[in-house]
């Protein structure tokens, strides 16, 4: 039987699904109607008190990560409301509270509100300083804005955050990018996501790619950058934890770890997913991504078999493996024998070998990695390890 879902500490994921606008890039479920701001906060905290008494309220909830969405949209007296409702449902003794913001949002006051409710760790969607390219992203915000929200970020005393890039844009040279990873060191940030662009379908950038009007920069062109920004902050002394996470040590998010290493969690809000272990396996679920459904209907609570998925423990292994080949820890084979009861066949350990000589993979003790190299092709390796399972 699985050591792991017994007694374990867990976290909790709330979906804000309000947005100023749309970004170019982002697939994410969102609305735009601050109009329904109050009706969702009333429909969030039925939801939190649905769990109250179940199994899920059962376990310590050491992580809360507030995302969209743009949360920083809700006022803090909503914020307030809901970190009441959870109080009382739930076993809070959480050592990390993060909550994404938008630079256009961002003032001293609302930051001092959000530290008097327990929020520790703000995580700032930057994106880029650079204007032409905020203005292809469809970024609600402006250089100056960014730049004013580092600077209350560290009037206001956040004991961490993170701020997030996006690089492989069409048209973003190495020169535009260093100048966005310069600028944002002078903030000496303890933790940066940096993203590639992706493509993603129905998204303005999708519709615009399959219209011919903007072609998607090549592999060569985003492994420049993604060399140069692991580069310039390694010199920095923020190292990558994560195909695309960097911290200074110790800063490393703790919620966003979790979900690697396969922790339960409770998703709230609609678009929201959740993953609990059981004594078979796992479940994972998604409230149903439609704001009027949700404040309409009673949310989905602890129904979870309505609209989730049951994972087996093979099916889990080969998740951990992709998650955890994904981060400077890797994979140990023990943690996969004892946890998932997984062991590598014949034509997998074939392949490391293969891998291992091509400086892909290494070992250190009983644990799996990629190397630097390995990791700049992370997907394509670990779906030719799998295919092979």
């Amino acid at each position: 039987m699985p050591f792991h879902f017994r007694g374990s500490m867990a976290g909790i994921y709330i979906h804000i699904p309000f947005c100023k606008q749309a970004c170019s890039y982002c697939d994410f479920y969102f609305v735009t109607r601050k109009n329904l701001i109050e009706p969702f906060t009333e429909a969030l905290v039925r939801e939190i008190e649905l769990f109250s008494g179940t199994r899920y309220a059962s376990e310590q909830i050491d992580t809360i990560y507030i995302g969209g969405g743009t949360p920083s949209r809700l006022p803090a007296t909503n914020l307030k409301r809901i970190f009441d409702a959870l109080e009382k449902s739930f076993q809070l003794r959480p050592v990390e509270v993060t909550m994404e913001m938008n630079p256009d949002d961002v003032t001293p006051d609302y930051l001092a509100s959000l530290l008097d409710l327990g929020i520790n760790r703000a995580s700032m969607g930057v994106q880029s300083f650079d204007e032409d390219l905020l203005r292809f992203m469809h970024r609600a915000h402006t250089r100056d804005e960014a730049i004013r929200a580092l600077e209350h970020l560290h009037t206001a005393g956040f004991p961490t955050y993170t701020a997030d890039l996006i690089y492989g844009n069409p048209g973003q040279t190495p020169e535009m990018l260093e100048a966005d990873i310069d600028q944002l060191l002078q903030f000496a940030p303890p933790h940066i996501s940096a993203y590639s662009l992706t493509i993603e379908p129905k998204t303005r950038l999708g519709k615009q790619v399959d219209l011919g009007r903007i072609s998607p920069p090549d592999d060569e062109h985003v492994s420049l950058h993604f060399d140069l920004l692991t580069e310039k902050l390694r010199a920095a002394g923020i190292e990558r934890y994560e195909v695309s996470n960097y911290s200074r040590p110790g800063k490393e998010a703790v919620h966003n770890s979790n979900y690697w290493s396969h922790k339960n969690y409770l998703g709230l809000g609609p678009g929201a997913h959740s993953f609990w272990w059981d004594e078979n396996g796992a479940g994972r679920w998604e409230n149903k991504p439609d704001i009027k459904a949700y404040l309409k209907d009673e949310p989905a609570g602890s129904d979870e078999n309505a609209k989730g998925e049951t994972l087996s423990l093979q099916n889990l292994a080969e998740e951990r493996l992709m998650l955890g080949l994904r981060t400077r820890r890797g994979v140990g084979f023990e943690e996969l024998k004892q946890r998932y009861r997984y062991q590598m066949n014949e034509k997998q350990l074939n392949w490391l070998d293969y891998q291992r000589e091509a400086g892909m993979i290494t070992e250190s003790g009983d644990v799996l990695k990629l190397t630097s190299k390995g990791l700049k092709i992370a997907d394509l390796l670990i779906v030719d390890l799998l295919s092979k399972g």
